[in-house]
């Protein structure tokens, strides 16, 4: 073993903890192992750049731009609510209709637009049934995940991997290769969750749910400080008639800004704003109120019925990484946050201080004409509403979804790679108006690119160094110290999916799909038998994640908005990691032979 192997798996091992703690992005984490590699002689800069030259990231970022076409036409939204449509409806009709539906659109489109647009009918759908929302949410992100099993383009992971293949001049994956394995997943998953995992779903609330009718609603009052007001330079919490009344004090603004101290302890200055909430109890007091205002030296501006309301924060947002001070939420949006859930925590404290991420569950206060306004913001999905279906032209739904269709046909009938039909199909709905370049450019999540160019370079890194060599060759030879020869291939094929599935739900599952990917085909290649399978493998144990809210994009959006607790996903979602694993051992040797 020389230095730089020792130098590549020390990277390797640091770049895993990061990726597990999640101090800095993911994509960061990559990019700073990538440059590492590079300053260190260990990767050739020509390398490096041989990996932005990939076609797995340009075909996921078109495959971004088509699945945000077909959310603008509407046309998921039209299929979404149709569930609602069912008189009478019960959950054993339900269950397996939205999971059979999620799917089916989850195999051909991004799964996690395809959750974001059927979060608000579920919930909407548990009100309905009259059930908590958490007994549909887990099966929803599932649902979507056993739908990306099943064909190339279904998630970004299986066009990783085939990319990787591609660049070890082994063939590429066929559009519905996968499906072999990924509908009996579908089935088997779908019957699992049916018979055994609905028992075991937990019943938990939002955030939202636990406010009674009267909590939920409130009045939002803006006031301005005036001229010689007998608390000027008082704070607001030092007023024992103001800390009486009722009234919560949200925000004082100062010259257009939010100010980030907390708005009761602020010295107040002539020409202040002050953002207060009341209940319509405290608001029914009506002179008093009155009085108190005139007693502040406050002068009313404005009053406005409204309440609370749930939203989620886009993956993709670019507010990402600011804090609600520093965003002037308020002003921007008329709202105020109040609570914060996260990683199956509510953070309520120093709130406006918090730092945004991606699936972050906001509680937000505001008037109703605010929280109406947001729903048509591209970095928000207000998930405790029933959503308006699009008012996109029937000729943008027909145009996108002829697009989608030409896309399979083209790509299964090999007249074009995958990468080329996605290219043309996403030009095509630009160039017809069915989608705006500027929405073109937000619907891709340029983090998910960077970490997999990066993590393709990291790749490369591992091939050169003969680190790759040298991990496989130590497979290899566990597998025939212990293994008869002619179980062998199974052995390892099984060790190789068990790796993946571990990696996949600590870290990101793009990045365990490059790295295993890599030592898949090397250990294939040094036990002398097909890779082929064992890409299988590692393809559907990369999307099959299930025993953590923090392994799949989707799982992480439900996490949130169910209330879940980590243990549930342990509880629910190992049994069914381990019934992926056996169905896989199963199938994949009959289909792919070693």
């Amino acid at each position: 073993m020389n230095w730089e192997i020792v130098l590549v798996l020390l990277t390797l091992l640091a770049m895993l903890a990061s990726f597990a703690y999640e101090r800095i992005p993911a994509e960061l984490t990559a990019l700073l192992g990538l440059s590492f590699l590079l300053v260190t002689g260990i990767l050739d800069t020509q390398d490096a750049l041989d990996a932005f030259s990939n076609a797995a990231p340009i075909t996921i970022g078109a495959m971004f731009i088509i699945s945000a076409a077909l959310e603008k036409s509407g046309a998921i939204q039209s299929i979404a609510r149709k569930l609602q449509s069912f008189p009478n409806a019960q959950v054993t009709l339900v269950l397996p209709l939205l999971i059979l539906v999620v799917a089916a659109i989850s195999a051909f489109i991004n799964n996690t637009p395809v959750v974001v647009v059927f979060l608000p009918v579920v919930l909407s759908l548990a009100k309905q049934l009259d059930i908590p929302a958490s007994k549909l949410l887990i099966p929803l992100s599932f649902a979507s995940i056993f739908g990306g099993t099943c064909t190339l383009v279904g998630t970004s992971t299986n066009i990783v991997i085939s990319s990787v293949a591609e660049s070890h001049s082994l063939p590429a994956f066929s559009l519905f290769e996968l499906a072999w394995v990924g509908i009996p997943l579908l089935v088997a998953g779908t019957l699992y969750l049916l018979l055994v995992g609905y028992r075991m779903l937990p019943h938990r609330e939002t955030i939202s749910s636990i406010l009674s009718e009267e909590q939920r609603r409130e009045y939002i009052i803006e006031a301005f400080l005036s001229e010689g007001s007998p608390i000027e330079d008082k704070c607001l919490a030092s007023l024992p008639n103001f800390q009486r009344s009722g009234l919560r004090v949200l925000e004082v603004i100062r010259h257009g800004i939010a100010l980030d101290s907390d708005p009761n302890n602020v010295p107040l200055q002539t020409g202040d704003r002050i953002l207060i909430a009341a209940s319509p109890r405290t608001l029914a007091q009506g002179d008093p109120l009155s009085s108190l205002m005139e007693q502040c030296g406050m002068e009313q501006i404005t009053s406005a019925a409204g309440g609370f309301v749930e939203v989620a924060l886009r993956s993709e947002t670019h507010l990402a990484g600011n804090t609600p001070d520093g965003l002037n939420f308020f002003q921007r949006y008329r709202l105020t946050p109040v609570a914060i859930h996260r990683n199956g925590r509510n953070l309520n404290e120093n709130v406006a201080q918090t730092q945004l991420k991606g699936g972050d569950i906001l509680l937000l206060l505001g008037s109703n004409e605010a929280i109406a306004k947001l729903r048509g913001e591209p970095d928000f999905v207000v998930i405790d509403e029933t959503p308006i279906e699009s008012p996109a032209s029937s000729r943008n739904r027909l145009l996108t979804l002829l697009a989608i269709a030409a896309m399979i046909v083209v790509s299964a009938a090999g007249l074009l790679p995958i990468a080329g039909a996605a290219i043309v199909a996403a030009a095509f709905l630009l160039i017809t108006g069915c989608l705006a370049t500027q929405d073109a450019y937000r619907s891709i999540q340029w983090p998910i690119l960077f970490l997999i160019f990066a993590m393709l370079g990291v790749g490369k890194a591992l091939e050169t160094s003969g680190t790759s060599d040298l991990v496989a060759t130590t497979l290899v030879h566990a597998t025939q110290s212990f293994v008869a020869e002619a179980w062998r291939p199974l052995a390892l094929l099984a060790g190789i999916y068990l790796i993946t599935t571990i990696l996949t739900e600590i870290l990101s599952n793009n990045a365990a799909a490059v790295l295993m990917a890599t030592l898949a085909i090397g250990a294939a290649q040094n036990l002398g038998v097909d890779p082929r399978p064992f890409l299988v493998a590692v393809a559907v144990a990369a999307s099959a994640s299930f025993a953590t809210p923090i392994g799949y994009q989707t799982n992480t959006y439900v996490y949130g908005i169910g209330g879940y607790r980590f243990a549930d996903f342990l509880k629910i979602g190992i049994p069914l990691n381990a019934l992926a694993f056996l169905l896989a051992m199963l199938v994949i040797p009959q289909v792919w032979s070693f």
